[in-house]
C-alpha cells in the first residue's frame, strides 16, 4: 500500500511539473498569438474592404486573406518614406497644424500623438523619466512614468505621473503628486515598459532612486518640456 502511494505521488509531482513547464512555454506563445490575431483582425477589417471595393472598380474581383494588413504595412512604409525627404516632412508638419487648429480633432489628434510617441521613450516625448511612489498604500511602491511639473496657485510643485497596470500599460490612471512623495529611478523606458508586460517576472537586478526632490536637474527639465 506505501509502495503505491509513493507511486502515485512521483507521478501526480512528475504530471504537475510536466504540466507547469508546458504552460509557462504555451502560455507566451498563446497570448502572443492572440494579440497578433486582434491586431489583424482590426487592421484586416477596415483596410480589406476598402482595398476590395477598389479592384472591383478595376474589374478585378480579387479576395486575398490579409490583403488590408499588406495595405496597411505599405501605407506605414510610404508614410515613412515621405517623412524621410524634406519636402514630405514640411508637408506633413503642415497638416499636423491645421491637424491641431480644428476644435475636439486637435485636442484628440494631439494627445493621441503625444501618449504613441512616449511608448518610445525618446527624448522630447511624454515619459521623461521612470519614478516610482508609494501606492496602493505607505511602503508599496509601484513604477509611473514623469510626464510633466506643475504648481499650485500657492506654488507648491507637483510631479504629474502616469502610472501603468500589468500586463497592459497603455491602461492605467493619471497621479498628481507633492513632487517631495516621488522617487526618481535610474530605470529606462523600455526597461520600464519590459517589468510591466512581463508583470514584473523581468526585473532589474537593482533598482537606484533618490528623492525627485533633490534632482534638481531632472526637475527643470521636465517642467521646461
Amino acid at each position: 500500500m506505501r509502495y503505491g502511494s509513493r507511486i502515485w505521488r512521483g507521478l501526480s509531482g512528475h504530471i504537475r511539473r510536466t504540466l507547469v513547464t508546458g504552460a509557462l512555454m504555451l502560455v507566451p506563445v498563446a497570448l502572443t498569438y492572440l494579440v497578433l490575431r486582434l491586431i489583424f483582425d482590426l487592421v484586416n477589417g477596415v483596410l480589406q474592404p476598402s482595398v476590395e471595393w477598389a479592384f472591383a472598380k478595376t474589374g478585378l474581383d480579387w479576395t486575398v486573406p490579409g490583403l488590408g494588413v499588406a495595405a496597411a504595412v505599405l501605407l506605414i512604409y510610404l508614410a515613412g518614406f515621405l517623412l524621410a525627404n524634406t519636402l514630405g516632412s514640411k508637408m506633413f508638419g503642415w497638416a499636423q497644424s491645421a491637424a491641431q487648429r480644428v476644435p475636439v480633432i486637435g485636442a484628440i489628434y494631439s494627445a493621441t500623438h503625444r501618449l504613441v510617441g512616449s511608448f518610445s521613450g525618446t527624448r522630447g516625448t511624454g515619459f521623461k523619466r521612470v519614478v516610482m511612489v508609494e501606492y496602493p498604500r505607505l511602503g508599496a511602491w509601484s513604477i509611473g512614468f514623469l510626464t510633466a511639473i506643475t504648481t499650485t496657485d500657492g506654488g507648491k510643485r507637483l510631479a504629474v505621473v502616469y502610472i501603468p497596470t500589468a500586463p497592459l500599460p497603455n491602461s492605467g490612471w493619471v497621479a498628481i503628486l507633492p513632487i517631495e512623495d516621488v522617487m526618481d529611478t535610474d530605470l529606462t523606458v523600455p526597461a520600464a515598459m519590459q517589468l510591466v508586460f512581463s508583470g514584473g517576472i523581468v526585473s532589474p537586478a537593482a533598482i537606484k532612486t533618490q528623492p525627485l526632490v533633490e534632482a534638481e536637474e531632472v526637475v527643470e527639465e521636465v517642467a521646461s518640456g
